[in-house]
């Protein structure tokens, strides 16, 4: 219980962080920014409105580690500038975002497979093999609305390196840490299913998911 308490306020902590500065950028009239970091504090609020929604509550420890990384991918990253300030911060996020990705991907088919009502039956190799297609499928989309946003619009989403102001390499890299963090997700989750006992940090937030959502694993009487 405590450590869920940490876990809420932590998130607590980043969205009135988030609040402070739209605040800011409100007085100040810097109208990007406020509408930027607006729009961020609403996508940290997607696991209240799926809990109030269609009722699958996020455990702390997913909340607090999803909050962190739009946190760090879109205030730090696109607000405060860090892709530009830090060469490595968007290796960083990339290679998180596979993390992150991996485990939704794996969550998804790890509900559907022990739902008793839903027809399908999956070896953890093919769960292993979804939550890491899963992962590189939504980092492949991403990378293309990168391109379109910098195509349309004339942003920079994908960072021009030197010698290299298209894009190709910032882009290949994005997809290359993505799939290593998918990885390494997909090869956790197999071992998890495969190994009685395991004591991975993936086994524990699954055991959250599970205890949080108990309706989505009811057996049929």
């Amino acid at each position: 219980m405590r450590a869920k308490s940490i876990h809420r306020r932590l998130s607590l902590a980043l969205k009135v962080i988030l609040l402070i500065e739209a605040v800011v950028a409100v007085w100040n009239q810097q109208w990007l920014t406020a509408g930027a970091t607006v729009g961020i504090i609403v996508i940290t609020l997607v696991p209240l409105i799926m809990a109030k929604s269609i009722r699958v509550h996020t455990p702390s420890e997913f909340e607090l580690l999803a909050i962190a990384f739009v946190f760090a991918a879109l205030f730090l990253g696109e607000v405060r500038g860090y892709y530009t300030r830090f060469w490595w911060w968007d290796i960083a996020l990339h290679t998180s975002s596979g993390f992150l990705l991996g485990i939704v991907g794996f969550l998804l088919v790890y509900v559907l497979n022990e739902t008793e009502n839903i027809d399908l039956h999956m070896t953890p190799i093919f769960v292993a093999f979804f939550a890491f297609l899963f992962a590189i499928g939504i980092g492949a989309l991403w990378e293309i609305f990168e391109y379109g946003m910098d195509t349309f619009f004339g942003m920079n989403m994908q960072k021009e390196m030197r010698g290299d102001p298209s894009g190709l390499t910032d882009t290949m890299w994005d997809l290359i840490v993505n799939t290593v963090g998918a990885l390494v997700i997909a090869s956790l989750g197999y071992g998890h299913l495969k190994t009685a006992g395991s004591q991975s940090f993936l086994e524990r937030w699954i055991q959250a998911f599970i205890e949080s959502n108990p309706r989505l694993f009811e057996r049929d009487r």
